[in-house]
C-alpha cells in the first residue's frame, strides 16, 4: 500500500513548531512530510506477512500464531522460552522486574533510553563499557558497538557478582549511532563474564542488521548465511529482549526469548500481570503470525542489503557534502554531529534538538534529538547529563521510502548547512518529566 503525504510550507511548520512547543514527538503525521523520527513500526509489510494476518488464530490460549511465532525464533535464536509482549519496553520491563533489584549496576554498550530509563527507574544503575572509538565520528572502526573489555572487566572488579545481574549486548547500538558488534566481542564478552559468573543477554532489536554487518565485514563469516550468524550470536547469551518493530518487520510487537528455565518462569508472572497471558502477552494472534513470517524476511540477505544500501546513500550524499556524519554509515539511521553541524549553540541551548527543528522547519523532515534532552537528568544530582555526542538520528522506515525521497532529504540538509552559521540561538526547557522526559518535554526558545 501506499499513502498520500502533504507539503507545507515553512510558515505553516513554524505555527506547528510552537504549537507544539518545539518538541517534535507532539506534531501531527499530516504536518511531516517525510518521518524519520524512527524506524519502529513504520516500515511496510509484505504481502506473505499480509497473507498472515488473515490466518491468524485469536485463542486466548496456545494458538496457532503462538507456536509459528515460536518455532520461528527458536530457529532463529535457539531460545526454546518465548514470551511474546506488545512492544520491546514492555519486554524490558518484564524481564528487568525479573532480574534487577535496587543499586544493581547493568554493564553494556551504550543503552537506549528506554533501557536506561527501564534500570534507572528500579534505582539500579547502567555502565556504558563501550569503546571510545564510537564517540570519534570520523574514526572508520567496523564495530563501533563493541564493548571495551577493559572497561568491563573494571566493572566485574568493582562491584560483587550479585550486584551484577547480567551484562546487555545491543545489537546493533543505536545510541552509538546503528553501529555494530562484531561476533569477536560477543565471544570476548561472554568468556570474560563467564569467568566473573555473570550471564549475557542481548538488546536485539535490530539483530538482523548487526548480522549483516558481521557477514561483511568479518572474514571468518563472509561465507555464512544471514541466518547461521544470527544464530551463533545469540549462542553467547541466555536470553534477550526484542522490539520487533524493527528487524521482525511489523507494526507492533515485540518479545523475550530465553533459555534459562527459572528466569522463564519467574518473567511468565510478570508477564501476566503486565501484558496477558504467555502465550500471546499483548499481540493479537494475527500478529504474531505476520511477525513469524517478518522475522523470516529480514534475515534474508537480499532484503538486508537493500534496506542498509539505502541508508548508505542518504549517509554517502551527506559526506559528500561535507555534513558531519557518524562514520561509517549505521544500520537503520544516519546520525549527524550537532556540535560540529551548529558550533555556535551552547550546549546548554541543546544543539541536537535545535538542528532537528532547522530541519523540520526547512523542508518538513521529522528527525529525532540523541543527545542532551535524550540523555535526560543525572537521577541523584538532578544535573543535565552532557553526552560525549550531540546527535540527531534520521532513521529510515523499512521498505517505505524511495530513493528520491533520500535526494530531497540530502538536499534539505545541504540547505540547512549551508547557512548553519546563521543559527546562533538554540531552546530551553519550560517542563519537563522526571524520567524520559525527551518524549513529552516542552521548549521555548532561548
Amino acid at each position: 500500500m501506499v499513502e498520500e503525504i502533504s507539503q507545507s510550507t515553512r510558515e505553516q511548520r513554524e505555527i506547528w513548531l510552537q504549537e507544539a512547543h518545539y518538541n517534535l514527538f507532539n506534531l501531527k503525521s499530516s504536518q511531516v512530510f517525510i518521518d524519520l523520527l524512527t524506524d519502529s513500526g513504520t516500515g511496510a509489510m509484505s504481502d506473505k506477512q499480509w497473507g498472515e494476518l488473515m490466518m491468524g488464530d485469536e485463542s486466548y490460549a496456545g494458538s496457532r500464531s503462538f507456536e509459528k511465532l515460536q518455532k520461528q525464533v527458536e530457529k532463529l535464536t535457539g531460545f526454546q522460552f518465548l514470551l511474546p509482549v506488545h512492544q520491546g519496553r514492555a519486554a524490558e520491563n518484564v524481564l528487568f522486574s525479573t532480574m534487577i533489584k535496587e543499586n544493581d549496576i547493568i554493564p553494556g554498550n551504550s543503552h537506549f533510553d528506554t533501557t536506561k530509563g527501564h534500570i534507572e527507574f528500579r534505582k539500579a544503575h547502567a555502565v556504558d563499557c563501550t569503546i571510545d572509538e564510537a564517540f570519534d565520528i570520523e574514526n572508520l572502526h567496523p564495530f563501533k558497538g563493541n564493548l571495551d573489555i577493559q572497561k568491563l572487566e573494571k566493572v566485574y572488579q568493582s562491584y560483587p557478582k550479585k550486584q551484577i545481574p547480567f551484562c546487555l549486548i545491543t545489537i546493533t547500538c543505536n545510541t552509538s549511532g546503528g553501529q555494530p558488534v562484531s561476533l569477536e566481542n560477543i565471544k570476548a564478552v561472554k568468556n570474560l563474564s563467564d569467568q566473573y559468573g555473570i550471564p549475557v543477554i542481548f538488546d536485539a532489536a535490530r539483530f538482523a542488521e548487526n548480522a549483516y554487518f558481521i557477514k561483511q565485514r568479518e572474514e571468518n563469516y563472509k561465507n555464512w548465511s544471514i541466518k547461521e550468524i544470527c544464530k551463533e550470536m545469540f549462542s553467547y547469551g541466555i536470553g534477550m529482549t526484542m522490539s520487533s518493530k524493527k528487524d521482525g518487520l511489523v507494526n507492533i510487537g515485540g518479545f523475550i526469548a530465553l533459555n534459562d528455565e527459572k528466569i522463564f518462569r519467574k518473567a511468565s508472572n510478570f508477564t501476566i500481570i503486565y501484558e496477558g497471558f504467555i502465550t500471546y502477552g499483548g499481540m493479537a494472534g494475527r500478529d504474531m503470525a505476520a511477525l513469524a513470517q517478518g522475522l523470516d524476511e529480514a534475515t534474508e540477505f537480499p532484503y538486508l542489503e537493500s534496506r542498509i544500501s539505502q541508508v548508505e546513500l542518504l549517509g554517502n550524499l551527506l559526506i559528500e557534502y561535507g555534513i558531519p556524519v557518524q562514520k561509517p554509515i549505521g544500520g537503520h539511521a544516519v546520525f549527524l554531529d550537532a556540535l560540529k553541524f551548529l558550533p555556535n549553540i551552547k550546549r546548554e541551548e541543546f544543539p541536537a534538538q535545535t538542528l532537528a527543528l532547522e530541519i523540520y522547519k526547512e523542508a518538513g523532515i521529522r528527525g529525532v534529538e540523541i543527545g542532551t534532552i535524550l540523555a535526560d537528568r543525572d537521577p541523584e544530582t538532578r544535573e543535565n547529563r552532557y553526552p560525549k555526542l550531540e546527535l540527531v538520528r534520521l532513521a529510515l522506515p523499512r521498505r517505505t521510502y524511495t530513493d528520491n525521497h533520500i535526494r530531497y532529504i540530502a538536499a534539505a540538509l545541504k540547505n540547512v548547512f549551508d547557512r548553519s552559521d546563521e543559527i546562533t540561538k538554540g531552546y530551553k526547557i519550560t517542563w519537563e518529566s522526571e524520567i524520559l522526559r525527551h518524549f513529552t518535554v516542552k521548549l521555548e526558545q532561548a
